[in-house]
């Protein structure tokens, strides 16, 4: 029996343009999108389906924008009567998956995704803080290089565990310049400078998760429906208290997705879906476990495509 789960694309997934056709496809969609331009007071969608590149790549509208697309799609593919199982979504992709499965109404969830990103701009230290990525090494030898690391005053950790062969570091500009010589060392093929505001997923976004701390506990978190699974610990999240305390935690702890996955199909998950803009998701599941079935749903095409396969 084919089980299906969602997946939610996070950061890194936006470019201008995304999400136009379904608005002009789809009633429903163009009523959903202008009704999260209500709930930020300013046109989203303006900058999402028109620029420019540096306006939306800004941290406050790339989550809410995202999100706003995955919903998007999400409510299209639950009106044709597709469902997935369970859902998970890469770092900011998570708000999308809690949406999925009704743990999170849209408006809650965009204004959260604003905020956060609003916080997090101002915990960036500014112009001290980078993210990389290390290319070919296995994540338990970066593990070991990090974890020996030691330097007064920089901060080195692990942001992402993305693939096998892929993870992103975190950290000050020059504790991520001082170890990846080490890297190269041990065999990484690159050590990529990613082009980011902030220093995501390390101890330095601390401040910015204190602070959002308190601002999910005055947001109203059902248990989910389906399950979702966290970010933070690789596993399904227990009920709306453990998702209030990991949303706060996720900002400034490691992004586990690879463990995500392989968690996933070791419960039976057999069929991925991406849902949102780009296909960053799909190329890391299939480097992960190339037996699964992996399909993008990114344009009102894929939709039509998809539907039209899976019909009856």
């Amino acid at each position: 029996m084919t089980k299906i789960a969602f997946v939610f694309p996070g950061q890194g997934s936006q470019k201008v343009g995304m999400g136009k056709d379904f608005y002009d496809s789809f009633p429903e969609s163009k009523i959903l999108f202008d009704e999260i331009n209500s709930f930020l007071e300013y046109s989203l969608t303006d900058i999402m389906f028109d620029g420019p590149s540096d306006e939306l790549t800004k941290t406050y509208n790339t989550q809410p924008a995202l999100l706003a697309v995955s919903t998007v799609i999400l409510e299209q593919l639950r009106k044709n009567g597709i469902n997935p199982d369970s859902v998970a979504g890469h770092s900011l992709g998570e708000y999308s998956a809690l949406v999925a499965a009704n743990s999170l109404g849209i408006k809650e969830a965009i204004k959260l995704v604003y905020t956060r990103g609003k916080l997090m701009s101002e915990a960036a230290p500014n112009g001290n803080g980078a993210m990389a990525a290390v290319l070919g090494l296995d994540y338990e030898v970066v593990e070991e290089i990090v974890n020996n690391f030691i330097s007064a005053n920089e901060v080195v950790c692990i942001a992402n565990y993305n693939c096998p062969g892929q993870v992103v570091i975190s950290g000050t500009k020059v504790g991520i310049e001082l170890i990846t010589p080490l890297l190269k060392e041990q065999g990484a093929k690159r050590v990529l400078m990613l082009p980011v505001s902030g220093p995501f997923h390390s101890p330095l976004m601390k401040p910015a998760a204190d602070k959002f701390s308190e601002v999910v506990k005055l947001i109203n978190i059902s248990d989910p429906t389906i399950p979702v699974y966290s970010n933070v610990t690789s596993m399904i999240f227990e009920g709306e208290k453990q998702i209030s305390d990991l949303l706060a935690d996720q900002i400034f702890s490691s992004v586990k997705w690879q463990q995500s996955i392989k968690k996933m199909i070791t419960d039976g998950i057999t069929k991925f879906i991406e849902v949102g803009s780009g296909n960053v998701l799909t190329g890391l599941i299939k480097k992960i476990d190339p037996n699964v079935e992996v399909i993008t749903i990114s344009t009102v095409d894929d939709l039509r495509k998809f539907i039209e396969e899976n019909r009856g």
